[in-house]
């Protein structure tokens, strides 16, 4: 051990060109891991287009994904249409997420806007909100092209985010924040139980806005769907002769 430590004192120097090797590999392997995730979205992304066209083309192009809403037989107001109902289709399966808190905590991710591809989604979102015609207007074949590229976006870059996020679920928190969210799921199941008294769906209530507080961006919508299932009438449960009573009637 004393010959390594005089080694090093005499040969002190050699950590800058070691410190050098080691940046360049952390650097490496940084752009490798890079590529590698691109490569990965893009495998997604095809294989996500790919369903969707053999999904249309079972179902029929009345439902096809937006991609197949194209047809020389269809006239741009039918082409507008059919976009409309994809585009309908894939917003309410992304409100399916952002107002139901459950699925929130089980998906974390689908609420995280620093998520790579959730915030490619909502910024799809965004263009296809924006491209969609007025229902007042007689849209332009361009118009019609432009909004039919807008929404095969939104409805691949959801597909992307809804496969990725319930891949990995909650393995991207630490321990600590995964504790919480179980927390967070047991105390809903309070919240919303019809069978607690309003205390103590109160207190569980209370209980899911801690726990989720700092790892889940909750909408206002969400918050007012949710204190209307924990403010629901209670259900009648007999009482000891065997007759109907409302809950915590005596």
């Amino acid at each position: 051990m004393d010959g390594f430590w005089a080694f090093a004192g005499n040969n002190w120097w050699l950590v800058f060109p070691l410190f050098g090797l080691a940046s360049a590999a952390s650097g490496s392997w940084a752009s490798a891991s890079k590529r590698r995730h691109k490569q990965r979205l893009e495998i997604m992304k095809a294989k996500a287009e790919l369903t969707a066209a053999r999904a249309a083309a079972k179902r029929g192009i009345g439902s096809a994904s937006a991609a197949e809403v194209e047809a020389p037989s269809q006239s741009l107001a039918d082409q507008l249409d059919d976009l409309r109902a994809v585009h309908d289709e894939v917003t309410h399966r992304w409100l399916d997420y952002e107002l139901d808190v459950a699925k929130l905590i089980a998906f974390p991710s689908m609420s995280d806007g620093r998520d790579p591809l959730t915030a490619g989604f909502l910024r799809a979102k965004k263009v296809a909100d924006r491209a969609r015609p007025a229902d007042s207007v007689k849209p332009s074949a361009d118009q019609v092209r432009e909004y039919r590229k807008a929404v095969t976006d939104f409805e691949v870059a959801f597909d992307l985010a809804e496969r990725e996020a319930r891949r990995v679920r909650d393995s991207g928190l630490t321990d600590a924040e995964r504790k919480r969210l179980a927390t967070a799921s047991r105390m809903l199941a309070v919240a919303t139980d019809d069978a607690a008294t309003p205390a103590e769906r109160h207190l569980a209530y209370q209980r899911v806005r801690e726990e989720i507080d700092g790892l889940i961006a909750l909408s206002d919508e969400a918050v007012e769907v949710l204190e209307k299932k924990v403010a629901q009438p209670l259900t009648e449960r007999p009482n000891d002769n065997g007759d109907p009573a409302e809950a915590g009637s005596p």
